[in-house]
């Protein structure tokens, strides 16, 4: 029978490219979405229709009360989202505190839930400088701790943890992926803004692969 995994999918193309890497290995993919507040909830709609086109069993779950506890990120807070280039000094307001750790936790949960042995997400290279909970380190830890926390073991997998969204980019488009079908603006518009630093980082990916990126921009 096929491995069972749950996948942390955002709608993002970062996680896009991982689900549909679980997809194509075989495994019985459950996929998991999260509404936390974030300005950017357009990337839960690209998630929720990738989704039902695959025949992917999908959950949205809203953490959003969350919150009152997590203040400071420009994703969630009336702070404006930064522009200019992918770097740490002007992408760190979009830091939200232990994200990850949160939502590994949630997932791992539920994949004991449901026997699932392996929870996927999305963390890459280009992360390592801005989010802490992106780097190596943590990721081994998580995945330590994540063998101990329940009776069953639970392997957290990052299959692109040692390399950067170009070449995650490389690979979903050897998959012949359509990433129209995906989210990246930080601002939660109808079209992409192509000025915020997660927009900045898709354009020079697209154009680094020597294609176009198929999101409508303003």
């Amino acid at each position: 029978m096929p491995n069972k995994v749950v996948v942390i999918y955002s709608g993002g193309m970062d996680s896009f490219t991982v689900l549909h890497k679980a997809v194509q290995a075989g495994h019985d993919v459950y996929a998991l979405s999260f509404n936390y507040g974030q300005r950017h909830v357009k990337e839960l709609e690209c998630a929720a229709q990738v989704c039902q086109e695959l025949g992917i069993k999908h959950k949205i779950v809203d953490i959003s009360a969350i919150n009152q506890l997590l203040a400071g990120s420009s994703l969630t807070d009336n702070i404006d989202i930064p522009e200019g280039h992918y770097a740490a000094e002007n992408m760190k307001s979009t830091v939200v505190p232990n994200r990850n750790m949160i939502l590994l936790s949630l997932a791992v949960g539920y994949a004991v839930s449901i026997g699932a042995n392996q929870v996927y997400y999305g963390a890459h290279s280009g992360d390592h400088f801005i989010y802490p909970d992106c780097r190596p380190e943590f990721v081994q830890k998580m995945h330590d701790v994540c063998q101990i926390a329940n009776y069953e073991p639970v392997d957290i997998i990052s299959p692109y943890l040692a390399q950067t969204k170009i070449e995650i980019l490389a690979d979903g488009l050897a998959m012949a992926l359509d990433y129209s079908k995906t989210w990246t603006c930080y601002n939660g518009r109808e079209k992409a803004c192509g000025k915020c630093g997660s927009c900045q980082e898709r354009l020079e990916a697209f154009t680094l692969n020597n294609t176009t990126d198929p999101l409508p921009y303003e």
